[in-house]
C-alpha cells in the first residue's frame, strides 16, 4: 500500500517561512499528480497547490505568489515552500497523491503561524 509521510510543520512567526516535505513509499504504478491541501476545524479542506507529473502547477488564490510547490520524481517526494506566512495559514496540511484509480493521503502536519 502507498504511504505518504509529511514533515516540516511547526510554529513560526508571521512573515516567516517553512518548507514542507512529503515522501511517498510503496508500490506506485501511476501518479497523475501530487499536492498539498489544508484544513482547519470547522472549515472545508481546501487545495493549496498541486503539481502534475508533467510539471503543471495550480495554486489557490490566497497562496499564489507566496507558496511554491516542487517535486523530485526520482524520490517520489513533493515539497511546499511557504513564504510570508500569515496567521490565517494556520492549519493541518495534508499531502495528497492522485493515481489513476485511488487517492492517497498523509497523516497531516500542523502549521501554526503566530502574530
Amino acid at each position: 500500500q502507498v504511504q505518504l509521510v509529511e514533515s516540516g510543520g511547526g510554529l513560526v512567526q508571521a512573515g516567516g517561512s517553512l518548507r514542507l516535505s512529503c515522501a511517498a513509499s510503496g508500490t506506485i504504478y501511476s501518479i497523475n499528480s501530487m499536492g498539498w491541501y489544508r484544513q482547519t476545524p470547522g472549515k472545508q479542506r481546501e487545495m493549496v497547490a498541486v503539481i502534475s507529473t508533467s510539471g503543471f502547477t495550480n495554486y489557490a488564490d490566497s497562496m499564489k505568489g507566496r507558496f511554491t510547490i516542487s517535486r523530485d520524481s526520482a524520490k517520489n517526494t513533493v515539497y511546499l515552500q511557504m513564504n510570508s506566512l500569515k496567521p490565517e495559514d494556520t492549519a493541518v496540511y495534508y499531502c495528497n497523491l492522485r493515481g489513476y484509480a485511488f487517492d492517497y493521503w498523509g497523516q497531516g502536519t500542523q502549521v501554526t503561524v503566530s502574530s
